[in-house]
């Protein structure tokens, strides 16, 4: 009971959880996990810009140890309260993620930590995040049926097999809910993540608030799809869409309506965009984090 009030008020202090923490609190995520288990169809990951903040992107891969430098020197000099890894593949095909995680809980012990996942791996992975005491989970569900999401998903990679076509959208499926499932048992906080994709998967998004609902996850985030990879020729959902959109999903589940879609290696608050090694590292070479590790 206490731990759960604890986690209750540490909730309030999560930027990407609480419109109220936005403002307040800072986040910092870490690119650790270059692999990704899934093919998203709206996903390109080959080019990076400063300029431009969206999930996938990443200036640089870092091993867990240069990971754990930034994020001690980022809490010392931020207001950070969440630490979490968001790609640029998926957390938990990568094994750098745990490894990564395992340090920050052996250096910060009482900071937030935090993971968005595709959620293929949820199922087996649950045991590790426990462990962990990673305890907020954002998982991207973009369709509830086979049909949709044959349409947005072009392969998985699962028990070492590559898996095309409806096999490999069944899969997908099934763990995403179970491993949301299993979460809530847990005690997980839970944000499902759906890319609204025009034409493809807006019927589908108030189906999966009502499960959503059901299982009691505690958000819902409706993020506008941003052209790219074979959907780099779809139009962009316009403010009105998303707003009757997220109007009709809030009668089930509470919507998030402040994501920024942040890069995979964004920090500060999220009304910042700024530069990792700029800001953090070139600031601060005479200090040597290696050795608190």
């Amino acid at each position: 009971m206490k731990e759960q009030f604890h986690r209750r008020d540490a909730i309030k202090r999560h930027p990407c959880f609480s419109e109220d923490a936005h403002g307040k609190y800072g986040r910092i995520h870490l690119p650790v996990a270059p692999i990704c288990n899934i093919s998203c169809n709206y996903c390109d990951r080959r080019f990076d810009c400063v300029n431009e903040s969206r999930p996938g992107v990443s200036s640089r891969i870092l091993t867990p140890k240069e990971a754990l430098e930034r994020t001690l020197i980022a809490v010392e000099r931020q207001n950070i309260s969440v630490v979490g890894v968001a790609g640029p593949g998926d957390p938990l095909a990568n094994e750098t993620t745990y490894e990564f995680f395992s340090l920050v809980r052996k250096n910060l012990p009482k900071i937030n930590l935090c993971l968005s996942t595709n959620g293929l791996y949820l199922p087996e992975k649950l045991k590790i995040l426990e462990e962990l005491g990673v305890w907020t989970v954002t998982i991207t569900v973009n369709a509830i049926s086979v049909s949709v999401a044959e349409k947005i998903y072009s392969w998985i990679i699962y028990d070492g097999r590559l898996i095309k076509g409806k096999e490999a959208v069944e899969v997908l499926l099934r763990n995403q809910w179970k491993g949301i499932e299993e979460l809530k048992k847990r005690g997980f906080y839970i944000k499902i993540n759906s890319v609204l994709i025009s034409g493809v998967n807006e019927i589908e998004l108030e189906l999966i608030a009502q499960r959503a609902k059901r299982l009691r996850v505690e958000a819902m985030n409706i993020i506008p799809l941003i052209p790219n990879g074979r959907m780099r020729y779809l139009k962009k959902p316009s403010y009105e869409q998303i707003d009757e959109i997220r109007q009709g999903c809030g009668k089930y589940i509470p919507q998030i309506r402040h994501c920024r879609q942040c890069r995979a290696d964004a920090f500060g608050s999220l009304e910042e965009d700024r530069d990792i090694e700029l800001e953090l590292i070139n600031s601060a070479l005479a200090i040597d984090y290696c050795e608190i590790v």
